[in-house]
């Protein structure tokens, strides 16, 4: 007898794509802006640009991932902060040269399409879209059986924003002696994962429903926290302090980063000790026998983000982001 193949039967199931498409359009049209021109389902997305706002408007993009934080997302079962960490880690990248989120796409790659996984990722992009003012306008999901491992799946995000070209912050004002202001991160962020739970699940032993005295929460809980968005921390500062520079913190931790924006004959002078480390970070470093300078290297050790500012700025710019409810972290200098 001969064997009939189709799609499904080799496991792509066209009917379950497009009816995730269909559970997500009421919450994707939700972040739609004036700028949108078309609803999601098309080849491609239209948004149209109100130049009346900029006299030489410059678009900045960028595209990212979550790395290997998706094994905790698998093991716990929980997808939506995911998703969220993807557009947060995206807007902070362009907002440290001033862009502001125009519009964002993602690609959600699986073995077997779940539909409510899928829901819960993008249940979370659409929740850091809508807190940017940034249109999820479109996106690619592909069912490609064979290629991940049972529930498991990949996701990468691209973004696109708009700054004036008189306004951009490229870091080339930074001068010696300016000051280093951190913010605060969540955790780990979206870097590091792959030597956390090398440390904490294969050596410790943990899973992600272990408590360990010092931390508040589960193991999982600690690790899953989601990404930052920092835009409203930076439009409360913007043009009420000279910003000389940004640097958002992720793979390559504090110095990695914040060296690529500085200008030729200039360094860093960071004072490690000027803020306490989380809990989470000293779990790694412990029960990994983390040398110093790989954790210093590898993760964000609880600053998420960086302000370059003049020293006679420090006071104003710390006062402005104690006022909006920020712990504020004299992080270092230039030298």
């Amino acid at each position: 007898m001969t064997q009939s193949f189709d799609y499904k039967s080799a496991g792509v199931d066209i009917e379950a794509g497009e009816n995730a498409v269909k559970n997500i359009k009421a919450a994707v049209r939700s972040t739609f802006t004036s700028g949108v021109l078309t609803d999601i389902g098309k080849f491609g997305g239209f948004f149209a640009l109100d130049l009346s706002k900029y006299k030489n408007p410059v678009l900045v993009s960028s595209i990212d991932g979550v790395g290997t934080k998706l094994k905790v997302a698998f093991m716990m079962k929980r997808h939506d902060t995911v998703g969220e960490d993807l557009v947060n880690h995206c807007i902070n990248d362009i907002l440290v040269g001033g862009a502001c989120p125009l519009f964002f796409l993602d690609y959600i790659g699986t073995g077997i399409l779940r539909s409510k996984d899928v829901e819960s990722l993008v249940s979370g992009m659409v929740r850091g879209c809508k807190a940017a003012e940034c249109a999820l306008i479109g996106g690619e999901m592909a069912e490609m059986p064979g290629f991940y491992q049972a529930g498991e799946y990949d996701v990468a995000g691209c973004i696109v924003g708009i700054v004036e070209k008189d306004h951009v912050i490229d870091g080339s004002r930074i001068q010696k002696n300016d000051v280093l202001i951190g913010l605060p991160s969540t955790g780990l962020h979206t870097n590091g994962y792959s030597l956390a739970r090398k440390v904490l699940f294969d050596h410790a032993g943990y899973d992600v429903n272990t408590r360990v005295p010092g931390l508040e929460c589960s193991v999982g809980e600690a690790l899953i926290a989601v990404h930052r968005c920092y835009k409203p921390v930076f439009e409360a500062l913007y043009g009420s302090i000279d910003i000389h520079g940004m640097s958002h913190i992720t793979g390559g931790g504090i110095e990695g980063n914040t060296r690529r924006i500085l200008p030729d004959g200039l360094s860093l002078s960071i004072q490690w000790e000027s803020w306490k480390l989380p809990s989470i970070f000293r779990l790694i470093q412990e029960e990994g026998h983390v040398p110093e300078q790989d954790m210093h290297r590898t993760f964000n050790m609880g600053v998420g983000y960086i302000f370059i500012v003049p020293p006679d700025e420090e006071s104003r710019c710390m006062e402005i982001l104690e006022m909006q409810g920020e712990t504020p972290i004299r992080v270092g200098e230039v030298v």
